[in-house]
């Protein structure tokens, strides 16, 4: 496991409202691991998005398919603030920007 196939296995995660990853979507802030612990931080593209518990828990689930025996921990942070800057070229296009 390394941080490639981590940020790989969250590309399965999408945002249900955008139907994009939240890897191409820029969510992703930091991607830590030490044997099988596995941090990550992610962010929603606002503070009141009514589905950012279930998006985290969605992360969880798709490091622990990609790596059984992961354990993994992410968490919801705010700062800093998302912004479209963050997208990729892929989620820019995809979205007509």
């Amino acid at each position: 496991m390394d941080e490639a196939g981590v940020r790989e296995a969250l590309r399965s995660v999408l945002d249900p409202e955008l139907g994009l990853d939240i890897v191409s979507l820029g969510l992703v802030y930091r991607i830590e691991h030490d044997g099988d612990d596995v941090e990550v931080d992610l962010t929603m593209t606002t503070p009141a998005c009514p589905l950012a518990e279930s998006i985290r828990e969605e992360a969880e689930r798709a490091i622990t398919s990609a790596f059984p025996s992961a354990k993994p921990k992410v968490t919801l942070v705010w700062s800093p603030p998302w912004d479209a800057r963050r997208l990729s070229a892929d989620a820019k296009e995809a979205l007509g920007w």
